[in-house]
């Protein structure tokens, strides 16, 4: 009987998230803020619905009332979160909001799948993280020297990034992150943000040459130190970063092309430099010539997804635990075993959904800084989740980087929040704006 009714549920999980989609694309284009709260009406009731079946059905999967507890604690934060955005900040983006909770219910079933206590740690951090930035949208809304601390962002982004290569913990052949009193902490997770506000700051004041030549060098000293720790994949992001931001701000097609050349060049050295590098590049080439080694991870990868097939083997059908970190670096795979790549694509459209909103949001704002703020992470965003799914489908080589909200890991899940958070600060003072003009605050 349990067997019929997670087969049956593995359908309807996959048209739950496909309507959310629809909705969520149809939300982003709507023009009158009635068909909006509509819109986001018909997510909440999806969301919560898919919430509720997944957690019954690892309920009764695994006979663990702790699953009970535990959705019951899930339930009131997202009931919660949303009535405090709507009490604070009553002009919010309901659509970022509830792409936001969607995803982190997603990636709390699948973690509470694969492994339960980090998915409990991965919850508390997305509480403590969720309430600290709760006040972000007031402080863009009332601070006003955001732009004018410009060295400020650029050195402590480098002091703490240089802490990091000092005192840093290697894990995976890479410097990521050092301990204070017992948690681990992951550095570039927050400087990527201070790094996009020094760039942004940099390139609102000036775009003469001499500038953007400025703006260089100290963006290159983040990337180099990135470089040094072995970091790559959060080299990769920080340069896509600036690529674009300097592109967005100057229209110049020529700094565009030199600056991805020297990536490109970069790239072919850091091969011949770093031997992890060389590993998983021939993990990508050819997993299965080194399926016993290097391509182990991968070739699993790979193995999950096509068993998993169109439909997905349904939750708690398939073997994900065999991929190896794949609570981190390979959770889409996990997702796209059990609920199948159909489901996959639908989670792929959210995070394009919300990398759209973050642009659309740039686009409309007249503050030039606040505009670069959120194209540069709108960048970041977009970015990492592209080199996560890439690496996990071997569209790329594995990264190592965390696909944002879903996979574990406490300084990512943070970050996230802080975007997010940032993105709807920015566009609460564009809705506030345009009501007043039209005289209607």
């Amino acid at each position: 009987m349990l067997n019929l009714l997670t087969e049956f549920l593995k359908y309807v999980f996959i048209v739950m998230i496909a309507v959310y989609t629809i909705c969520a694309f149809r939300s982003a284009s709507a023009k009158t803020e009635r068909r909006k709260n509509k819109l986001a009406l018909r997510q909440r009731i999806i969301m919560f619905s898919f919430h509720g079946l997944c957690f019954l059905l690892l309920y009764l999967k695994t006979m663990d009332v702790q699953m009970v507890v535990f959705y019951l604690a899930q339930l009131i934060f997202f009931v919660a979160l949303p009535l405090l955005y709507k009490v604070i900040y009553p002009k919010t983006s309901k659509l970022l909001l509830n792409n936001m909770c969607m995803l982190l219910m997603i990636g709390s079933i699948m973690l509470a799948r694969l492994s339960f206590p980090k998915a409990v740690r991965q919850f508390e951090i997305a509480v403590v993280s969720s309430i600290i930035t709760l006040a972000i949208p007031y402080v863009f809304r009332k601070l006003h020297s955001l732009e004018d601390i410009t060295w400020v962002y650029a050195v402590s982004g480098i002091v703490l990034l240089a802490s990091v290569f000092i005192i840093g913990q290697v894990t995976y052949g890479a410097k990521l992150s050092f301990e204070i009193a017992g948690i681990g902490v992951q550095p570039s997770e927050f400087v990527k943000i201070i790094y996009v506000f020094y760039i942004a700051s940099m390139l609102a004041k000036s775009k003469e040459l001499y500038q953007i030549g400025l703006t260089s060098v100290f963006a290159g000293l983040h990337v180099i130190i990135l470089v040094v720790c072995k970091d790559l994949g959060s080299a990769f992001v920080f340069f896509v970063a600036y690529l674009f931001m300097v592109f967005v701000a100057t229209h110049r097609v020529m700094y565009f092309a030199l600056v991805t050349f020297a990536g490109c060049v970069a790239a072919i050295v850091s091969y011949y430099l770093f031997s992890h590098v060389r590993v998983r590049v021939l993990a990508f080439l050819d997993p299965f010539s080194v399926i016993d080694r290097e391509g182990y991870q991968v070739t699993q990868s790979l193995f999950a997804i096509g068993t998993g097939g169109w439909f997905g083997m349904g939750l708690y059908g398939g073997y994900p635990k065999l991929i190896p970190v794949v609570e981190e670096d390979f959770i889409f795979s996990a997702i796209s075993e059990e609920f199948g790549i159909l489901f996959s694509v639908c989670v792929v459209l959210l995070y394009l959904c919300c990398f759209v909103a973050f642009v659309q949001t740039a686009l409309r704002t007249r503050n030039q800084f606040f505009c670069l703020v959120a194209i540069g992470l709108a960048c970041v965003f977009g970015f990492q989740t592209f080199l996560t799914i890439g690496g996990a489908v071997k569209f790329i080589p594995s990264t190592g980087v965390t696909l944002p909200l879903i996979s574990y890991g406490g300084s990512s899940c943070f970050s996230t929040l802080i975007i997010f958070a940032i993105i709807q600060g920015i566009y609460i003072s564009l809705r506030e704006r345009e009501e007043m003009e039209r005289g209607e605050y």
